[in-house]
């Protein structure tokens, strides 16, 4: 997942998740697919008796209708057209389940989730070596009136009507985490009970290894990191999906005391502040709750992060926050 800290691109990311992959004792069985596509790299492991061709066939397919629904990097894609203020445009079952998610976690997080914010996101100038642009409050204002979920629509017959036609609506920080749930349901659908399927650091996993027998292990970056890539922590997780959220390798140093620190947007209220919260890691059922829940985890107070998640009994959450000099790991009492 790209942070929500760094602009609305969708299919644009950096990982920080590692997937640990090793070779199966009994290769004719366990099989895996890796490639680009959504402008990142995927990984694929699944262990049934399905050719890697059919599989393969049937990624570009998801990887093809989801791009032509969601993505906005494509001008004829649905969710570019309804940007473009086009009222005309029936939506697929693909955009009408991620609406339904955005909606989901949007009233949960009471607003902190909003995928129309990418308007104040690009008027802040958020970039990791500039300065942060100072709004003024008319300029604010002028902005708050295309933010708010509650100012777009879906119609009975499945066109999406927006308050106002400017409203720009992305989708970056829950369809990637989308097109990982519709992966792993595709290879189910084939007899797959043991599979994990990564696109860009999201993850979801059902079954066991087939080197182990076990729960399959993910790992965390370690925001220490310099050169080599090192790890903060490593889990298993089974029937599960994990995502993050984060911008700890795009960190600022205040230059008075030294303090790491990222931007951040309040959605409700349109200003940007400062934050220690460097990344964030969510485990959920699915991988589009995971995906979007990781990145309104990023944009809320922690305090009030962790007593939403206390009150979600299907999510765990952990944050990755500087303090001083160094990092610390805050887990929710359930990850």
């Amino acid at each position: 997942m790209q942070s929500i800290l760094t602009g609305f691109k969708l299919w644009t990311s950096f990982s920080l998740l590692g997937l640990i992959f090793s070779c199966s004792p009994n290769p004719s069985k366990a099989k895996r697919l890796q490639g680009f596509a959504l402008g990142t790299s995927y990984n694929i492991q699944y262990v049934a008796d399905i050719s890697e061709q059919e599989v393969q066939n049937g990624v570009d397919s998801i990887f093809y209708v989801i791009n032509k629904s969601l993505s906005t990097y494509l001008p004829q894609s649905d969710i570019s057209k309804i940007n473009r203020g086009d009222s005309t445009v029936v939506v697929d079952h693909h955009f009408r389940k991620v609406f339904q998610k955005a909606t989901e976690v949007w009233k949960a997080t009471g607003g902190y989730f909003d995928p129309t914010v990418g308007s104040l996101v690009n008027a802040y100038g958020f970039g990791p070596k500039r300065s942060i642009d100072v709004l003024s409050i008319d300029q604010m204002d002028s902005l708050l009136q295309l933010t708010g979920w509650q100012k777009v629509q879906m119609r009975a017959n499945h066109t999406i009507k927006k308050d106002f036609p400017n409203i720009y609506i992305d989708y970056n920080a829950l369809a990637k985490g989308y097109t990982v749930d519709v992966v792993g349901n595709f290879l189910q659908s084939l007899g797959s009970l043991d599979y994990m399927v990564e696109i860009g650091g999201e993850i979801v996993a059902k079954g066991n290894s087939p080197k182990t027998q076990k729960a399959w292990k993910i790992a965390i970056d370690d925001p220490r990191q310099g050169e080599e890539r090192d790890f903060l922590q490593t889990l298993t997780i089974k029937n599960q999906a994990i995502a993050s959220s984060g911008n700890y390798r795009k960190y600022r140093l205040d230059p008075n005391t030294g303090e790491r620190f990222v931007h951040s947007i309040n959605p409700l209220t349109g200003s940007a502040y400062k934050t220690n919260i460097l990344s964030t890691s969510v485990k959920a059922p699915d991988c589009m709750t995971a995906d979007a829940w990781a990145t309104a985890l990023m944009v809320m107070p922690l305090e009030k992060g962790q007593a939403l998640i206390e009150n979600q009994p299907h999510l765990e959450a952990l944050w990755t926050i500087a303090k001083d000099d160094d990092f610390l790991v805050v887990e929710s009492t359930k990850w």
